[in-house]
């Protein structure tokens, strides 16, 4: 492939190839050259404010979609079978915990008609008339025994 300059005489175009020593003269020329102040801030603050317009152009359901197919993208054969196996595992690991269906017999609601009976109890008066409040009864520390 060959590379050149063209210059337009008129209607006439001649297509030459530049020499070493025009190159080097294009070469001092530009290393003189510096960009005008504020050029890098300025070049910065719309870099950052090009990022940010493209961030929010891919916000939502695209930007979560193009991550996903380069996720996907990035991931070797090895990892998509390591990811296969773990699946099985999980899969089949859920089926040997996951407790049997039980076969329930619904069985008729009957009414029960129980009656509670209070037990006879002794007058209050009659069951400290049993307690034994002597001090012999009382044990090491102070606990009455019975």
């Amino acid at each position: 492939m060959r590379t050149g300059l063209l210059f337009k005489y008129s209607e006439l175009s001649i297509a030459v190839t530049p020499s070493v020593e025009h190159i080097g003269k294009l070469l001092a020329l530009k290393r003189h050259e510096r960009p005008e102040e504020g050029y890098w801030q300025d070049f910065i603050c719309e870099f950052h404010q090009n990022q940010r317009e493209q961030a929010v152009k891919q916000s939502g359901l695209m930007s979560f979609l193009g991550r996903a197919s380069d996720w996907f993208s990035d991931i070797g054969p090895s990892k998509w079978a390591y990811g296969a196996g773990l699946a099985y595992t999980s899969v089949f690991a859920f089926a040997l915990l996951s407790p049997p269906a039980v076969n329930r017999e619904i069985v008729p609601f009957t009414p029960v008609n129980y009656q509670v009976i209070p037990a006879p109890s002794p007058p209050p008066v009659q069951q400290l008339n049993k307690l034994d409040l002597r001090p012999s009864t009382q044990g090491s520390t102070g606990e009455q025994v019975f």
